[in-house]
């Protein structure tokens, strides 16, 4: 069960985790301290782990930096739900571990500080007295998120098989 933050359409890279901090900020605690600085100055400050963002459309739009997704997963984000994904940060979050969730229905519904539990294996979302079903990932892309992101995923692939 995590709190809902609660974005527009179009929150790009950039605000996610601003370009000036790109080839400078590597530790994961300090990346984690810059999350959503430019878009809501708070988000890093009062983030708990298991918390939620919920967006409108085109979520990760611009340029295709990897932190934007590391970062918030670095922040203890549970999900990101939105009506849409731009795909380079699609893939950057489920290869860092972190769902992005495409559900319109619940993007367009759920307001910030409400609570949400994600079912991922089940494809759906309960938030309040409703569940918002979507389509569940496949088995492959739920071994790199349990494994946690896809670099960890490999590591143990490669021990596993000598």
């Amino acid at each position: 069960m995590g709190r809902v933050w609660k974005y527009g359409n179009d929150v790009n890279t950039d605000v996610i985790f601003p370009g000036k901090y790109t080839y400078t900020v590597t530790d994961p605690e300090e990346m984690a301290s810059h999350a959503l600085e430019d878009l809501d100055p708070d988000f890093a400050g009062r983030v708990q782990k298991g918390d939620i963002i919920v967006a409108g459309s085109n979520f990760g739009c611009g340029s295709s930096r990897e932190q934007a997704a590391s970062c918030l997963k670095y922040a203890g984000v549970e999900a990101v739900i939105a009506e849409s994904f731009a795909r380079i940060f699609y893939r950057n979050a489920i290869n860092f571990g972190l769902p992005a969730i495409v559900s319109p229905e619940a993007a367009g519904v759920l307001k910030s500080g409400e609570t949400a539990d994600i079912d991922l294996s089940g494809g759906h979302i309960h938030a309040i007295d409703k569940v918002y079903q979507f389509v569940p990932f496949p088995e492959f892309m739920m071994e790199i998120m349990r494994d946690g992101g896809l670099l960890a995923h490999i590591k143990k692939e490669l021990e596993a098989n000598g």
